[in-house]
């Protein structure tokens, strides 16, 4: 299996700072990308992370406020000069259409690759499905029209050391058994619901600009890997509130709820120096899991399987 990981290219909110840039985040997922809101600055993030413009099979933006979509412009140019050879396909709330078409062809440059474009709209739907996952999106609060994004992959199966054993089934036979899900052996046919167990499959959710809702909440459940914004700390919960956003107490009771297993908190307001009272506050509101507070360039590879 290739690397799941998560890239962190900026953690900004409204205001990028002398340490942390507009947002950009990249999901690597079997062999796919996935650019989830490219703010300013993307382009030169990518660049020093290591991340290039073929690296981007989809771009999901949330909503159309800068921090999250000004970087789209260097981003779509950056891909038709490189001439990435697959198809990038691009998913944003249909309500930013003239948005994104400014961004798209905000200055002159000569497109060479196919960009297809696939909105959202309504309360959010599954977007897309491949062999490696389903995209999902939902409905968030915010002033202007936001969705976040869930990656589920599909269940597999687990192989039982100990059924095998007891049914005879060993060697290249148990290859066999996986590739056709049946196996003749002795003269009797054996299912491999007999010899395994459901594997289930990874979750990962991204879940920017937002007020407590119940798309939030659905997005978040049962996640693998949760990236939450909590631009504020809980005693400015009035001004989360006002503007559409959430606390790092907020965000760490939806993951505890939701059964995350690890916590990613970014988008943080430039009011705020000192990063380990985030933590400490997603701690205090109960969130037990693994938790991380995030920092612009840093990787976090998804939980192992459990």
């Amino acid at each position: 299996m290739s690397a799941r990981e998560l890239i962190v290219l900026g953690t900004a909110s409204q205001v990028p700072t002398r340490h942390r840039n507009h947002n950009g985040y990249l999901l690597r997922w079997d062999g796919e990308g996935l650019l989830f809101d490219p703010g300013e600055g993307t382009q030169r993030q990518m660049l020093r992370a290591g991340v290039a413009a073929h690296d981007i099979d989809r771009i999901c933006v949330t909503h159309f406020h800068g921090d999250h979509s000004l970087g789209l412009a260097g981003v779509i140019q950056r891909i038709n000069l490189d001439r990435v050879p697959h198809r990038v396909t691009a998913h944003y709330p249909a309500s930013g259409q003239r948005f994104f078409e400014r961004l798209r062809y905000a200055t002159a440059y000569r497109e060479t690759v196919a960009l297809t474009e696939e909105p959202v709209a309504g309360d959010g739907a599954v977007l897309a499905r491949t062999s490696a996952y389903t995209l999902e999106a939902a409905r968030l609060s915010h002033p202007v029209e936001s969705y976040g994004y869930r990656l589920i992959e599909p269940d597999g199966r687990r192989m039982l050391p100990e059924r095998l054993a007891a049914l005879g089934v060993r060697g290249p036979d148990i290859g066999r058994l996986q590739r056709d899900r049946v196996l003749e052996i002795e003269g009797r046919t054996v299912a491999i619901e007999e010899a395994s167990e459901v594997r289930r499959g990874q979750r990962f959710a991204f879940i920017m600009d937002t007020r407590l809702c119940d798309g939030a909440d659905a997005l978040a459940q049962g996640c693998d890997l949760l990236v939450i914004e909590s631009t504020f700390l809980d005693e400015d919960e009035a001004l989360a509130v006002e503007y559409g956003h959430l606390t790092a107490g907020q965000a760490a009771r939806l993951a505890a709820g939701a059964g995350v297993r690890h916590l990613v908190l970014t988008h943080f307001s430039q009011r705020y120096g000192d990063p380990s009272e985030f933590e400490r506050q997603a701690r205090d509101a109960g969130f037990d899991g693994e938790l991380t507070v995030a920092q612009d360039l840093m990787t976090v590879a998804l939980p192992k399987r459990r």
